[in-house]
């Protein structure tokens, strides 16, 4: 009786502990796979690892877009940011900010490499709290901005030009 209590015990911890997670291959404009994404559902929210190779150094913005659509090169298939209402106000520093796809900026170092990890309680993967669902019927993707997101400015904080897409999946 003992072995099977702690057996079951056992399977609940592993069950516990196991996260549901997705993934996004990061290609850049010449459709080359230059890096890789990992999120992972936490109990509040999103929490993701990203590598990346090949960007021009210094700081991207990064956000998560609505559609699960990289269509190179300049990867606009991506549509918007991911959201929950029709008016959308960007920047994490903006007091109205309503953005959900809003994430702060990856650094790349003097060689072009970036790696971070960084959470969003901004989204779910699968629609948990109420937050946008990463993984909806049309997708979604993890987009690198040319340029630094300001946090403030709109619609996408001066982040320029999209420099590499990955589909979440």
């Amino acid at each position: 009786m003992r072995l099977i209590a702690l057996a079951l015990s056992f399977g609940l911890i592993a069950a516990a502990t196991t996260a549901q997670a997705a993934t996004a291959e990061l290609k850049g404009a010449d459709g080359k796979t230059i890096g890789t994404a990992t999120l992972t559902e936490a109990p509040h929210g999103v929490l993701l690892r990203i590598e990346a190779k090949g960007l021009t150094p210094g700081w991207h913005g990064l956000h998560f877009h609505e559609k699960g659509d990289c269509g190179a090169p300049d990867f606009k298939s991506a549509g918007a940011h991911v959201h929950t209402t029709t008016a959308v106000v960007h920047g994490l520093l903006n007091p109205d900010g309503n953005d959900n796809g809003d994430l702060p900026n990856l650094f790349a170092a003097a060689d072009g490499s970036a790696t971070a990890e960084l959470f969003s309680p901004l989204v779910s993967l699968n629609g948990a709290g109420g937050r946008p669902a990463l993984l909806d019927a049309d997708g979604s993707s993890i987009v690198v901005h040319a340029s630094p997101d300001d946090y403030k400015t709109q619609p996408i904080g001066g982040a320029g030009a999209r420099v590499a897409c990955g589909v979440v999946k």
